[in-house]
């Protein structure tokens, strides 16, 4: 009993201190408000700017990954001729492990035209295997068409940008012309929906319409299409996968003796995912100055109540215990500071983030930011990791300021005030 009463005996002073309501010190208490406000503000500011991260990087990457999959398979001596692509050529890429599905498309270039204006655009053909999901998202006007490698109505999926640069809605029909080194073909097309993604190198180029009509402009037959696009299960082992699929590829060739290379996204688009890299540095920054912060806020703070107890102090030394003892009481005392600071913390960063994700109320320029509103990704696993680091380190850098109490002598302190 009289051990745990000793290794209690920190503790029970320090929360005898804290729960002290009647002590109305000039300096103390509001010296505790501050270090309690401070470390808030740091964990709600680190909780905030990790979901707004998360989410915008997340929502980028799917809208990379929507236009151009997670792998491209391309025939290897250039990426303009055509491979032939077969449903045995899709199931073995299925196969390969990490990969999701598999899919064909077939790209080809031309200028829709209208009576006032015209635009050079990418009309990519996708067939019924083909996985909308980001397509019908993104969808707003009208309704996707069902996509066919075998016939056509000549269905056009535009977007918001190319519709209103050639003002045109749902349900009208467009010329579209597609010029070869002998000919030039026009095609009538009838617009089915209007998507917007606010990426804008996308927007302002693509077009989707069905894998048959690319194939018939660029003279392919049925097998034959520009490449294939592969989702994979997990994003985070992307080279992984990619390596898996070059080695199924790896020796073999199509019906026209052509051999495959497949490109992981990263690779497609590396300007946007070094961009999105860069993102990760400012985290960094943002949560070595908050934690800093909360440190310091909390320094001081422990420093003030240290120097206002110096009589409580000097009477627990003149009663016997020891410096160690007295330190851990003032350390459990800040802990009982920083738990208070880190709940409300958790409340506020918590709070902005939910009500942001779900009713949008923080806007952006998507023109500048790819998106219209911030986003947000709550990620419990890294919050939680945010709270043990930000009580840990906040606690640590408090050890030093403690040795304060070994240099406060009995005598003396019964004469201070």
């Amino acid at each position: 009993m009289k051990v745990a009463g000793a290794l209690n005996f920190p503790l029970f002073i320090a929360k005898r201190i804290y729960s002290d309501k009647g002590d109305h010190r000039k300096v103390s208490r509001p010296a505790i408000r501050i270090a309690t406000v401070g470390v808030a503000i740091g964990l709600a500011v680190m909780i905030v700017t990790v979901s707004v991260v998360l989410g915008f990087k997340h929502t980028i990457r799917d809208k990379v990954a929507g236009f151009g999959s997670h792998i491209q398979v391309y025939n290897l001596r250039a990426a303009g001729l055509p491979i032939c692509i077969d449903d045995s050529t899709l199931q073995a890429y299925e196969a390969t492990e990490g990969v999701r599905h598999a899919e064909r498309f077939t790209m080809a270039q031309g200028i829709l035209k209208t009576d006032d204006d015209f635009l050079g655009v990418m009309f990519k053909g996708i067939g019924p295997e083909y996985d909308t999901t980001f397509i019908s998202e993104n969808l707003i006007e009208g309704e996707l068409p069902k996509f066919s490698d075998s016939k056509t109505k000549y269905p056009l999926v535009l977007s918001k940008y190319m519709a209103n640069k050639l003002r045109v809605k749902t349900g009208d029909r467009i010329f579209a012309y597609f010029i070869d080194e002998d000919d030039v073909k026009a095609r009538r097309f009838t617009v089915c929906g209007i998507y917007q993604t606010n990426m804008k190198r996308f927007d302002d180029q693509i077009c989707i319409t069905d894998l048959y009509v690319t194939q018939r402009i660029n003279g392919y037959d049925s097998l034959q299409c520009t490449g294939a696009e592969l989702l994979v299960h997990d994003f985070e082992q992307l080279k992984t996968t990619n390596t898996n699929v070059l080695h199924t590829l790896k020796g073999q060739t199509d019906r026209d003796g052509y051999g495959s290379v497949s490109y992981a996204i990263t690779e497609v688009y590396p300007q946007v995912f070094s961009w999105l890299e860069l993102l990760d540095v400012n985290v960094w920054i943002i949560l070595g100055l908050m934690i800093a912060v909360a440190g310091f806020t909390m320094i001081s703070g422990l420093l003030i109540i240290i120097l206002e107890r110096t009589q409580m102090i000097g009477l627990l030394k003149a009663l016997g215990a020891r410096n160690s003892a007295i330190r851990h009481t003032f350390l459990w005392f800040a802990a009982f500071i920083i738990g208070r600071g880190m709940l409300w913390g958790n409340i506020v960063g918590l709070g902005i983030v939910l009500v942001q994700k779900y009713t949008g109320i923080i806007t952006l320029d998507a023109q500048t930011y790819y998106v219209s509103e911030a986003p947000m990704q709550v990620n419990i696993p890294l919050i939680i990791l945010l709270n043990i680091a930000t009580l840990l380190i906040s606690i640590f850098v408090l050890i030093a300021p403690s040795y304060l109490v070994s240099h406060i002598h009995p005598a003396r302190s019964m004469h201070y005030e």
